[in-house]
């Protein structure tokens, strides 16, 4: 297994509180979609990114780069085009509680 790093980014500023209605839905999906994740023990941590650029970090694990590709293919948010996606290989150096 090795760690992924999916950054969500948003079409403009202040996403979070000026989303539309066909965005919010997406982001209803996006939670269902990390539950998912999170059920099959695959999500380590997400969340946005506060402030007025509101970019979303996942980070994840997944047996190699294909199947992470097709972990972030089946997230609502940026499969539906309402959010760019980038997946990057991740490396968790320190770690409060085990360093």
């Amino acid at each position: 297994m090795s760690e992924w790093v999916f950054f969500m980014h948003p079409p403009r500023d202040d996403f979070m509180v000026t989303m539309t209605s066909a965005e919010r839905a997406a982001f209803d999906a996006h939670a269902g979609w990390l539950r998912g994740l999170l059920a099959d023990g695959a999500l380590i941590v997400a969340g946005p990114c506060l402030g007025t650029v509101n970019t979303g970090i996942a980070i994840f694990e997944a047996p190699d780069e294909e199947s992470a590709r097709q972990i972030v293919a089946g997230e609502p948010v940026t499969s539906g085009g309402h959010m760019r996606g980038d997946l990057r290989p991740y490396r968790l150096g320190i770690l409060r509680g085990r360093d």
